[in-house]
Order: structure tokens, then C-alpha cells, then sequence
């Protein structure tokens, strides 16, 4: 024999316990993680097959002397049921072209959902609708990096077919955000993003800053059944506050022009309040994280936000704001890869709900 084979080992060579590093990068990368559902517009509990191919890449030495480092190719598989019945099949890959500098994302799928929509009303309490999709969606993505490798700027698309059912309404008396083109419609959005990414690893930063501005716009002419804007503006930063201490801050901003469909309005993403419970031309987002590495590979988390979804800006401080609060914990799997994992248990304005987490509840 020529060589020996690569040996993988389950557990780390520098303090023995358990670690999947070397089984991704000698075992071709491949992996395959069930994971269980809890988003609690879904039903709270489901399951999900997401087989992941992972394809670590050293760093290169570009024509000005610098060494460059280069993010691990993603490519993966998604099979999905949840508690409502809702299910979903898609597959993605996000990874580099080194040589052209180039940064890409790429995501399709199919979904059977079940989602709940909610209507203001005068009186001040919201009406729950649950609404079925049944929708085709195409993603990508193309950022070109500049000589300074932490910036990069390029196009961006997004395609939904959607056909909308009401199960539980006569189909004659739909909400009223609701209008007879949402119920079959195709968006078709044409857009482009530029980011600052400073951190010092994509799965679980222990420092630097990630800062996103990106638009999307939607018209006929590009195919659309809808004419609008969508402007989104995020900001997220890690700072090792003392040597087992990491704090995180994340502030998110997002504004609709024209008429979007309802299910793409800006909404409030916080751990502990379902998809789509709140919503508005206008959301924005804050909240803050604790993480401490208490012992080994082990953390303790802690985190709390605030956020608000308003139509009008002279609604913006109107109604309370949305909160939440919680705490978790993180198990750090694979060492090489700075990758943690856990569960994350949130309180919003209405109930508790938890989560299990890969890498980072701001994974981006």
C-alpha cells in the first residue's frame, strides 16, 4: 500500500471528548442530523431528516501576500413533517468560487404548510387565521468579493409560486389582509445585497461583526404578480467580554414599499414568538446574548430582546413592544469547525417555546 487510510475517531486528540470534526472532513463531509421542529407556528414538535455535506477549505495566499480564509462549503437535504401537518423537501448549498472570489447561496424546495396568520382588530385583540400553502421556492444568491476579502456586494432572486387554502373559512369570506390575487400567486423578486462579514468563524463567533443591507424589488416586469420593495438592514456583533464570557448584540430593520403580499411583510424574528404573529410595513428587531463556557465544552446562554412590526411610522411606539427572554445551552461538537450546538428555552408575550440550535439562533 501506497498510504494508510485516514483513521476517524469520534473523539478529540486534544482533550478526548466527544467531537464529529474528523468525521466531517475524512468522512468526505457527510453527515446526516435529525432534528426535531419546534417552531410554534408549526404545530411546536416535528422532525426532520437534513443530511449535510460539509467540505472544509484551507486558507489562501492571495496576489497582494495575504492569507485569505475561506468559509466550508454547505451542501444539504431537508425532509420535514411537523404537528399541524405541515411537511417540506428542499435542498441547498452555500459555498465559495476561490479563485473569482466569489460567495454563493443556492436553495429550492417544495412545501405542504400550515401557517397562522393574525388580523388587528379595533378592540385591540388579534384574530388567528390558519392558512395552508402549498408553495414552490427558489433562492440564490452571488456576492463578489473586493480586495478587502470581509466585503463583498452582488445580485440576489428570489421565486414563490403559491396556492393558498383557508381549511377552516368559507373561501368566500377570506381575512381582510387577505386579497383574491394572494390566493394563486407567483412573486418574483430581482434584488442585491452588500455586506461587511468580520467574524472569526460562520457557525458560532466568539468575535467580530457581520453588517447586511440588501433591497428586493418586485414587479410585472420581471414576471411578478406584485409591485413592491423590500429594504433590510442587519447588524450582529460578538465581544469576548472576559475570557469565558462572549456578549452579542443584534439589530435588525426591514421596510416594505407598495403592495407585497401579506405573507412577505415584515415580521419579528425572536426565539419565543411564532413566524408571522406579528407583523407590518416595518419591523425592527434588537436583542442581546450571554454566552458562558462554564465548563470543558460546555455554555450556559441567556439572552432577551425587544422588537416592534407597525404599518406607519407614527404607529411605531403605539402599541408595547414585543419581547422575549430565555436561556439555554451549547455543547461545542466540533472543535475545528468552532461549531456548537443546543437548546435554546424562550418566553414571548403569549407562551414558552424551545429550540434546537445549530451553530447560532443568528446563524446568517
Amino acid at each position: 500500500m501506497i498510504g494508510q487510510k485516514q483513521r476517524i475517531s469520534l473523539k478529540d486528540s486534544i482533550d478526548g471528548a466527544i467531537d464529529l470534526s474528523d468525521y466531517i472532513i475524512y468522512a468526505h463531509g457527510f453527515i446526516v442530523v435529525p432534528t426535531i421542529i419546534t417552531e410554534p407556528a408549526l404545530g411546536g414538535i416535528g422532525g426532520a431528516i437534513v443530511p449535510v455535506f460539509l467540505k472544509k477549505h484551507a486558507p489562501v495566499i492571495d496576489e497582494n501576500g495575504k492569507k485569505r480564509f475561506i468559509n466550508p462549503d454547505i451542501t444539504g437535504g431537508i425532509g420535514m413533517y411537523t404537528g399541524n401537518k405541515s411537511w417540506m423537501a428542499g435542498a441547498f448549498r452555500s459555498g465559495s468560487l476561490i479563485k473569482p472570489r466569489i460567495l454563493y447561496r443556492v436553495m429550492a424546495g417544495y412545501g405542504n404548510m400550515n401557517l397562522s396568520f393574525y388580523e388587528n382588530l379595533p378592540n385591540g385583540n388579534d384574530k388567528e387565521f390558519k392558512l395552508n400553502f402549498k408553495s414552490t421556492i427558489f433562492y440564490t444568491q452571488w456576492l463578489k468579493q473586493f480586495r478587502n476579502a470581509k466585503w463583498s456586494a452582488g445580485p440576489q432572486y428570489l421565486f414563490l409560486n403559491s396556492d393558498i387554502r383557508l381549511p377552516d373559512l368559507n373561501l368566500n369570506l377570506p381575512p381582510s389582509f387577505v386579497k383574491p390575487d394572494d390566493i394563486n400567486s407567483l412573486v418574483s423578486q430581482l434584488g442585491g445585497a452588500i455586506q461587511f462579514d468580520g467574524r472569526d468563524n460562520i457557525f458560532t463567533p466568539d468575535k467580530g461583526i457581520r453588517i447586511q443591507s440588501d433591497f428586493f424589488w418586485s414587479d410585472g416586469a420581471i414576471g411578478s404578480d406584485y409591485d413592491a420593495w423590500r429594504v433590510n438592514l442587519s447588524a450582529i456583533g460578538y465581544y469576548p467580554i472576559s475570557k469565558k464570557l462572549i456578549g452579542g448584540l443584534r439589530l435588525e430593520g426591514e421596510q416594505a414599499f407598495g403592495s407585497p403580499p401579506f405573507y412577505l411583510l415584515p415580521g419579528i424574528n425572536l426565539r419565543g414568538i411564532p413566524a408571522a404573529r406579528y407583523q407590518g410595513k416595518t419591523s425592527i428587531v434588537t436583542e442581546v446574548e450571554l454566552r458562558w463556557d462554564l465548563y470543558r465544552r460546555w455554555s450556559l446562554m441567556g439572552y432577551g430582546g425587544l422588537a416592534s412590526a407597525f404599518n406607519d411610522w407614527d404607529e411605531a411606539f403605539a402599541k408595547p413592544a414585543v419581547y422575549n427572554y430565555g436561556s439555554g445551552f451549547r455543547y461545542l461538537l466540533a472543535r475545528k469547525f468552532r461549531l456548537r450546538m443546543g437548546v435554546d428555552v424562550a418566553r414571548g408575550p403569549e407562551d414558552w417555546a424551545y429550540y434546537i440550535v445549530f451553530g447560532s439562533n443568528w446563524l446568517r
